[in-house]
């Protein structure tokens, strides 16, 4: 997926938090993020993989956590 159809979709979807991620990292205020890798930034895979990929075009560091309830 392009960075447009992502957006686009997410904006269909009215993820406005994610969009807001998005947005930060394109303006450099966002170099850093933590998620729980089970849990991810959208409960799509397809289109939180494409999201996290696009993070990473964007410099962001994706730091992944230990989600306490795995075993």
């Amino acid at each position: 997926m392009t960075r447009d159809e992502i957006v686009n979709e997410l904006k269909r979807l009215e993820m406005d938090d994610v969009l807001e991620i998005i947005e930060d990292a394109e303006t450099g205020h966002l170099e850093e993020l933590e998620l729980v890798e089970s849990i991810g930034l959208v409960y799509d895979q397809d289109l939180n993989r494409e999201v996290i990929n696009l993070l990473k075009q964007l410099n962001v560091s994706i730091v992944y956590l230990t989600d306490e309830n795995e075993d």
